[in-house]
């Protein structure tokens, strides 16, 4: 599915820095889809196996009628995005 050293998505797509990607983030009860700029890449060591994780910055862009309440940066483990656009296309780089 993917090349040793890479980060994917779950569609095999391979995510960088500056990546605009979509996760579901939670508010309340409830979940919503939300755009997010890729700020880092990573692996974490969590029971003797190593999971892919994102640092992303949200873009505001958000499915639901509520205002999203702080822009902080989360951190999503990389099997729950999608990649939307890549930093080139988006003239990012």
């Amino acid at each position: 599915m993917s090349k040793r050293g890479t980060i994917c998505d779950y569609a095999g797509d391979e995510i960088r820095k500056d990546d605009v990607v979509t996760y579901a983030a939670r508010r309340g009860n409830t979940v919503r889809m939300a755009d997010a700029v890729v700020i880092k890449t990573y692996t974490r060591k969590l029971g003797g196996r190593i999971y892919p994780m994102l640092r992303l910055a949200p873009t505001g862009q958000e499915s639901g009628w509520v205002a999203r309440g702080s822009m902080r940066v989360v951190h999503v483990a990389a099997v729950h995005v999608r990649r939307v656009a890549t930093g080139e296309e988006l003239g990012f780089l």
